[in-house]
C-alpha cells in the first residue's frame, strides 16, 4: 500500500472513492441479477426446447461469459498493475454498457451467448473496484472495507431480482437488458469523473514475476487455498442460479407469477448478506478472516440439507435467506486473507488470478448445474453443492493446520 495513503493523506479522495466504487459495484450486481435469473425463461420464448436443451443452453449462457473471463483475466491482471485499477474499472463497466443493451435485442439463444462471451472477455468491474480499494485502504480497515465493498454487490443482487422479476412480468425479458446497459453507462463515467486512485505506474521490465512473489510469501499454499475458496464458493452460487427459476416455476407447478416468485427466491441470499455483513467485517478484523471463513462454511453446508429437501418456493427462500447470513464470511473473508498477505505491488495481479478461479467456479457451477437437473433432478443440484462447500472447509482446515504445525 502506498505510505502516504496508509498515513491518511488522501481522506477526502478515499471515502469519495469508495462511495463511487460501492455504487458502481451496487449497480453492476443489481443489474446482473436484474436479467440472469430469468435468462432461461428469456431463452424460453426464443425457440421450441426440450427439457435437457433449455437447462443446457441456460447454463451455456451462464457460462460462457466466465470462461471467457478466465483467459483474459491474467491479461487484465496484469495490465492493472501497470496502468491502475480505475482504467480497468472504466474498461469494464464501458464495455458491459453496450453488451448488454445488445443482448436484449437478441432474436435467438446463440446472439445471447456471443454477447455474454464478449461482456465475459471485458468484464470484471467489481473485482477491480475490490483491489483499487484495497490499495487505497488502511490495512486496519481492510476487513471492513472488504466486507463493504461486498455489500454492493449483495445489495444489487437483492434489488435486482425483485425490480427484474417485476419488470419482466410486466414488460417481458427484454427490458431489463435496456435498462441494465444504461446504467452501466452511467457508471462509466462517475467511476472517470468521481474517483481517485494514488497510483504510480510499475514498468513492465520493473515488474517483479508473480511466481516470484508468491514464492516469498509466508505462506503460499494459504494463498492457494484462497483460490480454491473462490472457486468452490462462486460454483456453490452458480450451480443455484440457472435453475433457480425453473425450480421455483416446477415447485408453483408452472401457475401464478413465476417471474415474481422466483425473483423473490433469489433476492433472498441477498438479503441474509446484507445484514450480516458490516457485523461481520467488524468481527473479521477482531478476531481474522480465516477464522470467520471456516465459520460460514461450515454453516453453509448444513443449511443446504434442508434446501435439498423443500417442496415450496417459500421455505426454499427462507432457507436461502439464512445462507445469504453464511455468504456474508466467504468471500469477504477469503478476499480479506489475499489483501493482508499479499504486498500492494501484486494486487492487480493477485486479485485478477482470484477472478480467474470465480470465473472457473462459475463455468464449472453453472454447467454442472444445467446438466445435473437435466439429467437428474433440481433437488439433486442442492445435494452435490452442500458436498462442495463440505470439501472447501476441509481444505481450510488442512492449511490451518499445516500452517500451525
Amino acid at each position: 500500500m502506498d505510505s502516504a495513503v496508509a498515513a491518511g493523506k488522501f481522506p477526502h479522495g478515499w471515502h469519495r472513492t469508495f462511495y463511487t466504487l460501492w455504487l458502481g459495484a451496487f449497480i453492476t450486481g443489481m443489474g446482473y441479477s436484474m436479467t440472469m435469473p430469468f435468462i432461461s425463461l428469456f431463452i424460453n420464448e426464443l425457440g421450441s426446447f426440450s427439457h435437457f436443451q433449455l437447462n443446457f443452453y441456460s447454463g451455456l449462457a451462464f457460462a460462457v461469459t466466465f470462461i471467457s473471463q478466465a483467459i483474459v483475466s491474467p491479461f487484465w491482471g496484469s495490465l492493472a498493475d501497470r496502468k491502475g485499477r480505475k482504467l480497468m474499472c472504466m474498461r469494464a463497466s464501458g464495455v458491459m454498457a453496450c453488451t448488454i443493451f445488445i443482448t436484449g435485442l437478441s432474436q435467438s439463444v446463440w446472439m445471447i451467448i456471443a454477447m455474454r462471451t464478449l461482456q465475459g472477455i471485458f468484464s470484471g468491474y467489481i473485482n477491480n473496484a475490490t483491489a483499487l480499494m484495497a490499495g487505497e485502504t488502511p490495512h486496519s480497515r481492510s476487513g471492513w472495507v472488504m466486507a463493504a465493498m461486498s455489500t454492493a454487490g449483495v445489495a444489487g443482487n437483492l434489488v435486482g431480482p425483485l425490480l427484474g422479476g417485476s419488470l419482466s412480468g410486466a414488460f417481458g425479458y427484454r427490458i431489463p437488458f435496456f435498462i441494465t446497459g444504461l446504467l452501466m453507462l452511467s457508471v462509466f463515467f462517475s467511476t472517470w469523473l468521481l474517483t481517485v486512485e494514488h497510483f504510480r505506474p510499475i514498468k513492465k521490465a520493473a515488474m517483479k514475476p508473480l511466481g516470484e512473489i508468491i514464492h516469498e510469501l509466508p505462506n503460499p499454499r494459504l494463498i492457494f487455498v484462497m483460490f480454491l475458496t473462490t472457486m468452490i464458493v462462486t460454483a456453490s452460487t452458480m450451480s443455484i442460479d440457472p435453475i433457480i427459476s425453473l425450480y421455483v416455476r416446477s415447485l408453483m407447478h408452472n401457475r401464478g407469477n413465476v417471474a415474481f416468485v422466483a425473483g423473490i427466491v433469489a433476492a433472498t441470499p441477498g438479503l441474509g448478506t446484507l445484514i450480516a455483513a458490516s457485523k461481520v467485517g467488524h468481527t473479521m478484523d477482531q478476531v481474522g478472516p480465516e477464522r470467520i471463513l471456516r465459520t460460514g462454511l461450515a454453516v453453509a453446508f448444513v443449511l443446504f440439507i434442508p434446501m435439498t429437501f423443500t417442496h415450496s418456493p417459500w421455505s426454499l427462500a427462507f432457507w436461502r435467506f439464512l445462507l445469504g447470513l453464511a455468504n456474508a464470511a466467504l468471500m469477504p473473508a477469503a478476499q480479506t486473507v489475499l489483501t493482508l498477505d499479499v504486498p500492494a505491488e501484486a494486487f492487480g495481479r493477485i486479485f485478477s488470478l482470484n477472478q480467474s478461479f470465480q470465473a472457473g467456479g462459475a463455468v464449472l457451477g453453472s454447467l454442472l448445474g444445467s446438466l445435473i437437473s437435466g439429467l437428474s433432478s433440481y433437488q439433486m443440484v442442492f445435494a452435490v453443492t452442500g458436498l462442495t462447500l463440505l470439501i472447501n472447509l476441509v481444505l481450510v482446515l488442512t492449511v490451518r493446520t499445516k500452517k500451525t504445525a
